[in-house]
């Protein structure tokens, strides 16, 4: 049954937005399904990132509205993506990246490469900043294994930019014991946000926040999930602004 809930549609231009907020969406498209809602999300919502999880790299468009794809896995069955506004951003590196695999990507290969990342400068703050599209083992796989594809993921964003403000987000496969799971986040310097409602709720067993964000030097405002589509996973709209800038010191990998 899908969700039942009120969503905000911003429906001001990006220029009119009278802010500095950073608007990311993040879907799983469930095997490139939901790939025809990507026009209209991004308008409805004017978001500026748009990390994708389960595409079909093959099958994507150079640019979805205003955003321009910058990095998109290619060897992947269940592919990610990254788009990013050039009006707001100026891409400076991007990079796709290996995580420890579980049984069922040695066994059935749907992903050699579970995290794409993006270095940014925003142009309208200065501020540096990367941003993750990430994709976690599934629940065939332990809490314990996902939890070290996540420190490695933020291993492998910090050293995209050591002291630049991070946003990871994605399907990270989680939905039970995420208390615990946001205390190893914090314990290494990371903040976990889940959205106002449950990601994923096609099965009764498997219901839960299956998609959230984790981030550094970031104030988290809202995350919100979107209404259903053809995906069994539900986007999810994250708004976030820069932290002061003595909250982005270094922080040891985990």
């Amino acid at each position: 049954m899908p969700v039942a809930h009120v969503c905000t549609i911003n429906l001001l231009p990006e220029g009119m937005r009278g802010d500095h907020l950073i608007r990311a969406i993040s879907y799983n498209l469930r095997e490139h399904q939901a790939s025809d809602e990507l026009e209209d999300l991004v308008q409805a919502y004017g978001v500026d990132l748009l990390c994708l999880q389960e595409c079909d790299a093959s099958d994507l468009p150079a640019t979805v509205g205003d955003l321009k794809l910058a990095i998109a896995t290619q060897e992947n069955r269940l592919g990610l993506a990254l788009y990013f506004r050039e009006e707001r951003f100026t891409a400076l590196d991007s990079r796709a990246m290996s995580l420890k695999k579980s049984l069922h990507d040695r066994v059935l290969t749907p992903a050699h490469e579970r995290l794409i990342g993006l270095q940014l400068t925003d142009n309208e703050t200065k501020h540096d900043l990367v941003v993750g599209s990430f994709h976690a083992a599934p629940l065939t796989a332990s809490n314990s294994l996902r939890r070290k594809q996540i420190h490695a993921s933020h291993a492998e964003l910090l050293g995209m930019g050591n002291g630049f403000a991070t946003l990871m987000v994605g399907d990270f496969n989680y939905p039970f014991f995420t208390q615990r799971l946001t205390r190893h986040m914090k314990d290494s310097g990371y903040d976990l946000s889940l959205s106002d409602f449950r990601t994923y709720t096609r099965y009764r067993v498997f219901r839960g926040h299956f998609d959230f964000a984790t981030s550094r030097g970031l104030d988290i405002q809202s995350v919100e999930t979107l209404p259903r589509g053809a995906s069994d996973h539900l986007p999810i709209l994250v708004r976030a602004e820069y932290s002061p800038a003595e909250s982005l010191d270094p922080v040891a990998a985990a």
